[in-house]
């Protein structure tokens, strides 16, 4: 599994599949190839989901966003969960 953060607080945001990492590497910009970390907004989560991002990584960044502008988030591979 792959583990969602708040890049600002280290806060845990929920856990994504290999699938849905591989998405958002797909559809998001990166600086770097050892880059683990996106900046969302609510736009970029709304262009995710008309790419066809499924149902429960929207539901997790939504969940990241929240009511704020944007936020950094990082991603950490886990072989476990929380």
């Amino acid at each position: 599994m792959i583990r969602l953060y708040n890049n600002d607080t280290g806060e845990k945001i929920g856990e994504i599949t290999d699938e849905q990492l591989q998405f958002l590497i797909d559809n998001l910009e990166e600086e770097s190839l050892e880059d683990q970390d996106y900046y969302l907004q609510r736009g970029t989560v709304e262009m995710l989901a008309e790419k066809g991002a499924d149902s429960r990584l929207l539901a997790v960044l939504r969940r990241a966003v929240g009511d704020r502008e944007g936020v950094e988030i990082r991603w950490s591979r886990s072989s476990s969960g929380f």
